[in-house]
């Protein structure tokens, strides 16, 4: 009867044990199959959108079709070729790149002057700067349009780069992480006479790599996925970019018929360069918005 009891007494922390990994198991399976089912309802719109860059105008009409079309690649070849895509996108990748480069060194500047510089109204100009983010897009449609028209800057890539120059938010982020740098290190740098502009060369920038690549991924981004402003500023359609040429291939159809697949091809091209950007450069990005990876 001892020899019972002390096997009893033996087992029963294993069998708790066992039960802990139990539970932990299913509760990491379900968090797992939850995750998973997420990511796919995501992917979902992306996947569907390639199959049908790979289908017919036919084939993208029978609902019960949901595999690979017999199209294969000529859609894309189409868009890149016969709509002129290859241009838009060039374009695209012109006035993203632009953008990036005048708002990241506009904001740099910006920030370095509002944390290291002291003039009169201070915090009133840096309150002023966030209270631009509060304006809707729409309310400065026409005003903007009009100054480009008086700066004769309509048609060309200066109306669709320059109002993007200035960014609030860029300013708010480089700011916010300038005042993170400790005040020492500024303070030796005055005392060995290094001036403002070298020390945000030589020290605010290789400290600021991270938020740099971050600002200008999300840059980029909204760059490239521009519609609305380009529509309107740019007249001339081999100037156009991407988004708005995406919108000339709905004006193409076959016996009636909306060509869907060349559409959806044409969205596929389209989301390769920002989906690189991203891919690339994630990791800043993330740290950016201050996610930890493992």
């Amino acid at each position: 009867m001892a020899t019972n009891t002390d096997t009893a007494t033996e087992t029963a922390p294993s069998r708790r044990l066992r039960t802990r990994l139990e539970r932990a198991f299913n509760g990491d399976l379900f968090v797992h199959v939850a995750l998973a089912g997420a990511i796919a309802l995501v992917a979902l719109p992306l996947v569907l959108a390639v199959i049908m860059s790979t289908q017919s105008t036919t084939e993208v009409y029978e609902v019960t079709n949901l595999g690979l079309g017999s199209a294969g690649l000529s859609n894309y070849e189409t868009a890149l070729t016969e709509y002129n895509l290859t241009r838009y996108m060039i374009n695209s990748a012109v006035m993203s790149v632009v953008i990036v480069v005048g708002k990241v060194s506009l904001s740099l500047l910006a920030a370095l002057a509002l944390v290291y510089y002291r003039f009169p109204f201070e915090r009133a100009v840096f309150t002023f700067i966030l209270l631009t983010l509060l304006v809707p897009v729409p309310v400065r449609i026409v005003p903007l349009f009009q100054l480009m028209a008086d700066l004769g800057w309509a048609n060309s890539l200066l109306s669709i780069t320059g109002p993007y120059i200035a960014s609030a938010t860029a300013v708010f982020l480089f700011r916010q992480h300038f005042m993170s740098i400790p005040e020492s290190l500024v303070e030796n740098a005055r005392l060995d006479g290094v001036g403002p502009l070298s020390f945000l060369v030589r020290v605010l920038i290789p400290m600021s790599r991270g938020m740099i690549a971050g600002v200008s991924v999300i840059t980029f981004i909204y760059a490239w996925n521009q519609y609305l402003w380009p529509l309107i500023v740019v007249s001339d359609q081999s100037k156009q970019v991407v988004q708005v040429g995406i919108k000339f291939l709905q004006g193409a159809s076959q016996s009636g018929l909306t060509q869907w697949g060349l559409i959806m091809a044409g969205a596929v091209i389209a989301l390769l360069p920002p989906l690189a950007v991203l891919v690339a450069l994630h990791r800043p990005l993330l740290e950016t918005f201050a996610i930890q990876q493992k």
